[in-house]
């Protein structure tokens, strides 16, 4: 499989991965911003992705931001459904108790492709 990417921001960072082996692939920022303690927002990363049907694309915390600044992804796992092709961003909330700096570059979120089922409906009465 290839996963394909639209940067549509000149700081945009192609997702990789940290080690051959991991399941979640790096997102960077593209902005520069301050989370407030208590504050959210949608973080850019530049990137457009091009996701095969019938594939997903979820969004996940960075487990070191979470641990040491509280700060992690407000609804995890983020689902980017095959059909979108908006810029992928990322929603942070300060959940610590000082400010938090994201800066351009910075990694922010790590995400999971994943195949999508989707099984027949039908109603029943057992």
């Amino acid at each position: 499989m290839t996963l394909r990417f639209k940067k549509v921001h000149p700081d945009a960072v192609l997702p990789s991965y940290a080690h051959p082996s991991d399941a979640g692939m790096d997102l960077r920022s593209v902005d520069d911003l301050t989370l407030a303690p208590g504050q959210r927002a949608l973080v850019h990363t530049g990137l457009v992705m091009l996701l095969p049907p019938l594939y997903e694309a979820q969004v996940r915390p960075r487990s070191g931001l979470a641990l040491k600044n509280g700060v992690t992804v407000l609804n995890t796992p983020g689902t980017i459904d095959s059909g979108y092709r908006g810029e992928v961003g990322v929603i942070l909330i300060n959940l610590g108790q000082a400010a938090f700096d994201v800066r351009k570059g910075d990694k922010i979120a790590q995400m999971v492709i994943a195949p999508v089922t989707q099984p027949n409906i039908e109603e029943t009465d057992v």
